[in-house]
């Protein structure tokens, strides 16, 4: 076998796992401004240098590699930082385990070099991962911001299922609502949405329930104008929970003064409606589009326009001000919420 295919081998991996490292460093200098990781980074990237020898660099030939046009959906959007961060340490050990194997055929040294470079990387991944950890409130606020489609849940059978098709549809954004019931099956239910929304890298939210929220490991509460009050929930969650201020929590508004109250609060998101009549509110008449564009106009922080809206009147509701949503029935009601969400989706983006 020619050597000049394992030195385009090398050449294509040693670029990759630069490139995923570069990535990785400007998030500890900028992001964390953690000074030893950054260097740990900058270390790496110039010992990967040292062993990018100029005959793998000879060896390149881009124009007829059959692969560059390839590319998953996937790495056309990222939800947040952490999954930047994620994607390039996969990417980086990936890259590592490539040169380690193939450098063997041509320099067992390298090979070894390569080795325990992936098992430094490996450290690495876990001290960020920690420093993350002390973050997460950061993390979760980054989420809240890019989300743009936030489902609520109702009564549904196969409650699960319906959510993480919708999730599959780019939901960012899931709030368990559950009013009745014995505790332990909300727990379970909450257990179960908890775990798929993180799969698919979405928030998740408890309506109310602060118990239930912690215990599960959700990312943050919701409640209303009557439920228990926003200080009551923060005390809870000190108490309980670690630090308050590591959770979102969102309220509902219908009008102005409601909103004012909220935004008192200091809540990181609210919820603006019912823009339509709905039965899930059905003490409450709908809002219209004057108070969305009220909020358009004065509301600085997320938003969520939410009341019967669905793929039909999403665009009326747009038009109004609206750049992010909260929908129930039309997801949790849809024979596939999965294109429902994607439709949705896209009107959100066209704006």
């Amino acid at each position: 076998m020619s050597p000049q295919i394992i030195y385009r081998i090398l050449d294509a991996n040693l670029d990759r796992a630069r490139e995923a490292l570069r990535t990785i460093e400007e998030w500890c200098r900028f992001g964390i401004e953690e000074v030893s990781l950054c260097d740990r980074c900058k270390h790496m990237r110039q010992e990967l240098a040292l062993w990018h020898k100029e005959e793998f660099r000879r060896a390149r030939n881009t124009p007829d590699d059959p692969a560059t046009g390839l590319s998953h959906a996937n790495e056309s959007v990222r939800a947040d930082v952490q999954a930047v961060l994620r994607a390039n340490m996969g990417r980086l050990q990936e890259a590592l385990r490539v040169l380690e194997e193939y450098s063997k055929v041509i320099d067992p040294t390298m090979g070894e070099a390569m080795k325990q470079m992936r098992y430094q990387v490996y450290t690495l991944e876990s001290q960020l991962l920690t420093h993350e950890v002390t973050n997460i409130g950061e993390i979760r606020r980054q989420k809240l911001q890019a989300a743009n489609l936030y489902l609520v849940t109702m009564p549904v059978e196969n409650i699960v299922s319906v959510v993480e098709s919708a999730l599959q549809g780019g939901v960012q954004i899931v709030q368990y609502r559950q009013k009745d019931g014995e505790d332990g099956t909300r727990y379970a239910i909450a257990q179960q949405l908890c775990e798929i929304c993180h799969k698919y890298e979405a928030l998740f939210l408890v309506n109310d329930r602060v118990d239930i929220a912690i215990a599960v490991g959700a990312d943050g509460i919701h409640v209303g104008q009557t439920d228990l009050p926003v200080s009551a929930v923060r005390q809870i969650l000190n108490a309980h929970g670690g630090d308050a201020s590591q959770y979102i929590i969102g309220q509902s508004t219908t009008n102005p003064q409601e909103l004012e109250i909220a935004l008192n609060n200091h809540v990181d998101y609210v919820g603006v409606g019912p823009v339509h009549a709905t039965p899930t509110k059905p003490n409450k008449s709908a809002s219209g589009h004057e108070y969305v564009n009220y909020a358009a106009e004065n509301i600085n922080i997320p938003w969520f326009a939410i009341g019967g809206l669905d793929e039909h009147n999403l665009e009326a509701a747009i038009a109004a001000g609206a750049k992010r949503v909260a929908v129930v029935r039309a997801l949790m009601k849809a024979e596939h919420p999965d294109l429902i969400a994607k439709q949705m989706r896209s009107l959100l983006f066209s704006t």
